[in-house]
């Protein structure tokens, strides 16, 4: 194995991503929203932006709206670097949308974020010839999502450790629900190791992960930057002062389905409208009192 000092790969996902949300309005993509939050955002320390995955319901868009949104965040993202989200299972129309999204008239991305190729539950030789396939089209690198509860398909261990050895294969959104795999990545070093889980940002970092692709950070960002820079630096102290009082908002904006919860709090503060496409659903009334109630008392708290 190699350790975990080992050189870090180029470009660097460490730091706090924000996988964005896509606000709607009257069922179409309401990007004078998206180009305000994404500004807003870009101002508070964060590494870069996430576009289309599971919390911007990609699932719910099109490929040209897609890629709008794709626009509308690289000309308010500040020039922070940004990673797309693409997903499918039909391999020769994802290997077409990777190499799409290298076509000279797309943003440039630093990464694209690829989870295994979901309702087919491949063996593990399987979901290794599909990363590498794909690692092999793209022009830029690959951060593998590992969300089995999502896709249906488990990424082992020993998978994980096999494509690390791909130059194009540079890091892991770690929603696995593995805490030995997750170690087992962050101790190999070849692999930055994204906490995915918002409630295991803590964790995950402490033990020497890179960092995180967080959606909670929408909200009270700056705290969540604090908090990462400060276990950076060894301060534990002063990290867990910032990470206790996040914990409980944390927990209530995935007590139902993200973006959901995340989106009703986004209303509230302006930022876009209380809207959905379905199959996701606007979380109910009560569950937004409650998390207005939680916001506001951190907001209180400083």
């Amino acid at each position: 194995m190699n350790s975990s000092s080992s050189t870090v790969p180029s470009p660097d996902f460490s730091g706090l991503w924000i996988p964005l949300v896509s606000p709607f309005l009257d069922g179409a993509v309401d990007h004078a929203a998206l180009a305000r939050l994404t500004a807003q955002l870009a101002r508070t320390g964060i590494g870069g932006f996430v576009v289309c995955g599971s919390t911007g319901e990609a699932a719910a868009l099109s490929k040209e709206e897609q890629l709008a949104c794709l626009r509308t965040v690289a000309a308010h993202a500040g020039g922070l670097p940004l990673i797309m989200g693409l997903s499918g299972y039909h391999l020769p129309d994802t290997r077409a949308c990777v190499q799409r999204l290298a076509a000279p008239d797309v943003p440039p991305l630093a990464g694209l974020l690829v989870p295994a190729p979901h309702y087919v539950r491949p063996a593990q030789d399987g979901l290794r010839a599909w990363f590498t396939a794909l690692a092999d089209a793209s022009a830029v690198p690959l951060v593998v999502y590992d969300i089995p509860y999502r896709t249906g398909a488990t990424l082992a261990r020993e998978t994980l450790l096999a494509l690390a050895a791909h130059p194009n294969i540079r890091a892991v959104k770690d929603c696995g629900g593995d805490p030995g795999k997750t170690l087992a990545l962050i101790r190999d070093g070849r692999l930055q190791v994204l906490a995915g889980e918002d409630a295991q940002l803590f964790a995950n970092v402490a033990q020497g992960g890179a960092g995180a692709i967080t959606a909670s950070a929408h909200v009270h960002t700056r705290r969540f930057v604090a908090m990462l820079d400060a276990l950076t630096a060894g301060d534990l102290a002063r990290a867990r002062h910032a990470w206790h009082p996040l914990v409980p908002l944390i927990e209530a904006l995935f007590a139902e389905a993200n973006p959901g919860p995340l989106k009703a709090l986004l209303a509230a503060q302006g930022w876009c409208a209380n809207e959905l496409r379905l199959p996701m659903t606007a979380a109910a009334e009560s569950h937004a009192r409650h998390l207005r109630g939680l916001s506001d008392a951190l907001a209180a708290a400083g």
